[in-house]
């Protein structure tokens, strides 16, 4: 497996050839898989938590009564309840807009079926089906770990690309970052590392370096 300090070097390769832009560029990560049949139903959707961000993920937490309360004291993004679910329900425009403003989505699991009915098949097709959390569950924990955590899907594909952070981290940072990501998506894979053809990394208007190969060579 290709280590941190192998991919931290990359990181300083593709920042120090990056050009200047007037806007801060995410570092993204690119795993390109082989010898997997997708038509088998091969599918990658998993939320991974990063040891290292710099901006946290949005949140949206659907609840009424004292999670409601809860999730506002904790400082969620968005808290929504029965009122929000019937006004999106009965407006698709409205409601997709609504969705593409978070990450990820936490719901009392009351609520749930709720939930499914109003928003259900527009959450379902963009992988951001809501993580049920039980009535007596500490939202403040859910919060912290979704606030850190990207989310890393592929179906019928053969490769993932998700972002690891921004050109304003330490390349150090990055580095766990990619190495963490890298390691939950092997343990999903059949055959774990053997099924994977090519890693790339690249900021947003850059394009994907492809050195880790010879990074990997260079340390063997």
């Amino acid at each position: 497996m290709i280590t941190e300090a192998q991919f931290g070097e990359l990181i300083t390769k593709i920042k120090a050839d990056s050009k200047k832009r007037k806007f801060k560029q995410s570092i993204e990560l690119i795993i390109n898989f082989k010898d997997i049949d997708v038509k088998k139903g091969f599918a990658i959707n998993e939320v991974i938590q990063l040891p290292k961000t710099s901006s946290p993920a949005t949140v949206c937490v659907i609840a009424t009564g004292d999670m409601s309360q809860k999730a506002k004291t904790a400082k969620a993004d968005v808290v929504i309840g029965n009122e929000e679910l019937t006004k999106y329900e009965s407006n698709k425009r409205e409601s997709r807009k609504f969705i593409n403003k978070y990450d990820f989505f936490l719901a009392d699991t009351k609520i749930m079926p709720t939930v499914g009915k109003a928003l259900g098949q527009l959450l379902g097709p963009r992988g951001k089906m809501p993580t049920p959390v039980p009535f007596n569950a500490s939202i403040d924990a859910f919060l912290a770990r979704f606030r850190t955590s990207i989310k890393v899907r592929s179906r019928a594909s053969l490769s993932i690309a998700c972002k690891i952070g921004d050109e304003s981290m330490e390349d150090a940072d990055l580095a766990i970052n990619a190495f963490t990501v890298l390691s939950a998506i092997e343990k999903k894979l059949p055959n774990g590392e053997k099924n994977i053809k090519k890693i790339m990394l690249k900021t947003t208007m850059g394009k994907p370096q492809k050195q880790l190969q010879e990074i990997k060579k260079k340390h063997a």
